[in-house]
């Protein structure tokens, strides 16, 4: 008969009873409650492997019991493989692989606290299942990624890590719009749109683009042709023309397919194309949290604490950004997107549905013809595209700089 509190005993077999509940002694003295089963492997030896939750303890203190150890957790046992089961069936393209290398790594550093409480060594997952159990987790990211960029129909999102077994990131949620915070409202009603059959063609005084003091900011192929810094005005959803209309480009979404892939160089994720880009080609949108500049300021602090920041200004007019996006919990694939010091995207300030100066959407043209299979990079510092003020810059301590271009400034920031 299972006993309710549930009795473990520690890896390597030294006899200590690691129980469930704190008030039942074990001849040991050394007691542990478990909290869950959050985790499931099976080695080449056919050998089943638990991770287990301990309460009390963070999840980066998590450890991978024998079943064998787990005497007394069967109920939770079934409840996790119930679970498994369920999330397998709605998972069509679900695969599990699991290997055993031959040599093991060191004990993670992570267990260093448990393991002087049990005076054992516990033995580390291998690094082939850990990178299993990555690739499972990273292919249901991807998945999400593709699924939220439905709406749009934006070209294919691919996850790879072939340098470790990082997973999806934390705290991190994809977006493809603003999301304002707190109390601001983004209006998306323009008052006006143009009455054009042919923007190209025909668009005269009354177009979006002169009607708003501007100019015709794409060639017919949807390649931007003013220069940074120059305002894009896009048709609008009151305009007479079509959604093929050549003066609507950033709000198609993103057209070219990307990896978001582990770099080898210590820069994290990174976002590769995996399409040629012709020079001048629209290729994503920095999308994020629409913040006040006193929550930016708040938020800036942390991130300085971090030695990395995700706040981009929203500063078209000189002297003027009371809101700033904050790409850091939530975003798009720009989110993964490293700086360089000779980049191969620039910003540009587009106006859509919103023609609010003080907002303009933030987008991300190539300023050379990038080949397929080349990282997509930008200068954090933006100098000269959105404007040429120093105001632009993110708001964090010297950082330096790891693009390794000949050009390369020293510092991002």
């Amino acid at each position: 008969m299972e006993d309710n509190a549930g009795k473990i005993l520690s890896a390597g077999g030294g006899g200590k009873e690691l129980t469930m509940e704190k008030d039942e002694a074990t001849p040991s003295g050394e007691e542990y409650e478990v909290e869950a089963v959050v985790d499931y492997v099976k080695d080449e030896a056919g050998k089943e492997w638990y991770q287990v939750k301990w309460k009390g303890y963070p999840t980066d203190q998590n450890t991978w019991e024998p079943k064998d150890n787990l005497t007394g957790c069967n109920k939770r046992i079934k409840k996790f493989h119930k679970h498994l089961k369920i999330e397998k069936l709605n998972r069509k393209q679900y695969k599990r692989k699991r290997q055993r290398s031959e040599e093991h790594l060191e004990m993670s550093k992570k267990f260093a606290k448990l393991e002087s409480l049990v005076d054992h060594e516990l033995m580390p997952l291998d690094f082939a299942a850990k990178r299993a159990l990555a690739k499972r987790s990273l292919q249901k990211w991807e998945d999400d990624m593709n699924m939220t960029s439905k709406p749009k129909k934006e070209a294919k999102i691919i996850v790879e890590n072939d340098v470790d077994a990082e997973g999806p990131p934390q705290d991190f949620t994809y977006i493809i719009d603003y999301k304002a915070v707190g109390e601001l409202e983004i209006p998306k009603d323009p008052l006006v749109g143009c009455e054009c059959e042919d923007c190209y063609e025909d668009g005269g005084p009354q177009c979006c683009p002169k009607n708003s003091g501007s100019h015709n900011p794409y060639h017919k192929n949807g390649r931007v042709k003013v220069p940074p810094g120059t305002p894009i005005y896009e048709c609008n959803k009151r305009c007479r023309c079509g959604p093929r209309c050549p003066n609507r480009v950033v709000q198609r979404g993103r057209r070219f397919k990307v990896s978001v892939f582990r770099t080898n160089n210590g820069c994290g994720w990174g976002v590769k194309t995996l399409q040629d880009i012709k020079k001048n080609s629209f290729v994503m949108e920095y999308v994020g949290e629409v913040i006040s500049n006193e929550e930016a300021e708040r938020r800036g602090r942390v991130y300085d604490a971090n030695g990395r920041t995700y706040l981009f200004d929203l500063d078209y007019n000189d002297g003027d950004c009371p809101f700033t996006v904050d790409a850091g919990r939530y975003g798009n694939v720009s989110h993964f997107v490293n700086h360089s010091c000779d980049p191969n995207l620039v910003v540009y300030g587009v106006w859509i549905d919103t023609l609010d100066p003080r907002l303009p959407r933030i987008a991300l043209f190539a300023c050379r013809d990038i080949a397929a299979g080349e990282e997509l990079t930008f200068d954090y510092q933006m100098t000269g595209e959105i404007n040429s003020s120093d105001s632009a810059a993110p708001k964090l301590q010297p950082i330096k700089c790891m693009c390794g271009t000949e050009e390369c400034r020293g510092f991002l920031f």
